[in-house]
Order: structure tokens, then C-alpha cells, then sequence
């Protein structure tokens, strides 16, 4: 299977967004990955729909918008407005996931559930036959540069596990402490999209940087 790397702009220079952008676009990645953070779900603030509007317009790459916020339901239109292609929230939230999910999939935008590290992936079993994606967080969610947890590659190899043998079509993607050791791990364990935020922006050209991990794994 075809490995995605998904860089999180997390891990740029806000003072220079628009050059991170245009960088990313000029490199063979497909997908541009948003942590939006509202401060309350997680201990830290990052964007909001108006941020990802503005990129949107800068290029045409696939927008993988992760939402580690409360009320999804309330801001969810925002999201969808914003040119988001992909739209990942939270199993932990407390809201109605199955209506979320509908929601953004009559949007024909595809729609993704996301655990936390001490979430069991088995509360999530329910909702697979109805996301195109699954993020399973191998941080805790809210800052980035955090090292990978390596007793989440278990719960990776579970929920590959599950997905092949009930012949679903969901991708596995993984969020937090990516590099070139852990994303093996997580490929070999059963996932097809990496996050690179911290690991990917710290090189010195980000589209060399962004192909070599692209190619490493394809």
C-alpha cells in the first residue's frame, strides 16, 4: 500500500505561513495536515477556519484538517466552508459522533475519527465501517516535538488488524513523533499515512526534505 506523508504546518514558522505552503506545493507531497487547537480541548491554541480559508487559496493540495476541539457540531460548518478535504475529530468529545460523521460526508468530504494515546481503539470499533480514515495519537495531543509512544504500534496492529478483516476501506493514519524509525514502525504495524510536523520542519529545505520521506517509504 502507498504510504501519504501528511506535514503538519504545526511545526512551521507562522511569521511565514504563504512560503511554507508554496514550499509544500512545489514538493510531491498530497496531503497538508492542520492541527486546530481551540485551547480547551487540548492545553494549547493554534488556528482557527478563517487560517485555513486563506491557505486554501495558495494551493491544491489535500487538506487534512484534524480537530482536537470541543464542539465540533457547533463549528463544523466553518471547517467544511474552509476548504477542508478531509475532517478528523475526536472519539473523546462529547457529542453525537454518528450525526457528526454524516454531516461531513454529505459535504462529500471525507470524515476521520481520532483517539487519544489512553483511548482503547476498541470504543472506536463502532464508527469504522463509517470513516474513511482513523488518526490514532502516538503523543498526547496538544504540542508538538513530543517523542513517539511506542505502546501505541499494538493498538496500530489492531486496528489494521480489524480493518482487512472485515474488507474496510480506511486508512491508518498516525500523528505525532514521526521520523524516519517510528513511521517504519508504524508502516510495518499497518498504517498508510504519516504526520511529520517537528522531524520534517527542523531540516533545511522542507520540499528535499518532504521528498526524501516520501520516497523512503515508497
Amino acid at each position: 500500500m502507498k504510504t501519504i506523508i501528511s506535514p503538519s504546518i504545526l511545526g512551521g514558522s507562522f511569521s511565514n505561513m504563504e512560503k511554507t505552503i508554496s514550499e509544500l506545493d512545489m514538493s510531491k507531497v498530497e496531503y497538508i495536515h492542520f492541527d486546530v487547537m481551540d485551547g480547551d480541548f487540548v492545553p494549547n491554541l493554534t488556528f482557527g477556519p478563517q487560517f485555513i480559508s486563506d491557505l486554501r487559496l495558495k494551493t491544491n493540495k489535500i487538506f487534512d484538517v484534524h480537530l482536537m476541539i470541543h464542539r465540533v457540531d457547533k463549528f463544523l460548518d466553518d471547517y467544511i466552508k474552509a476548504g477542508s478535504n478531509i475532517i478528523t475529530f475526536h472519539y473523546e468529545i462529547d457529542e453525537n459522533i454518528n450525526h457528526i460523521i454524516d454531516r461531513i460526508k454529505k459535504e462529500n468530504i471525507k470524515a476521520g475519527i481520532a483517539i487519544k494515546p489512553n483511548t482503547s481503539w476498541e470504543k472506536i470499533k463502532k464508527y469504522l465501517h463509517l470513516v474513511d480514515q482513523v488518526i490514532i495519537m502516538t503523543v498526547e495531543p496538544g504540542f508538538g516535538g513530543q517523542s513517539f509512544l511506542t505502546d501505541q504500534v499494538e493498538k496500530i496492529k489492531s486496528i489494521s488488524h480489524y480493518i482487512k478483516k472485515n474488507n474496510l476501506k480506511v486508512d491508518i493514519e498516525i500523528d505525532g513523533g514521526v521520523n524516519y524509525d517510528t513511521g517504519k514502525l508504524s508502516i510495518d504495524a499497518g498504517a498508510n499515512i504519516l504526520v511529520a510536523g517537528s522531524f520534517l520542519f527542523k531540516q533545511s529545505n522542507l520540499i528535499d526534505a518532504s521528498n526524501k520521506l516520501i520516497d523512503f517509504f515508497n
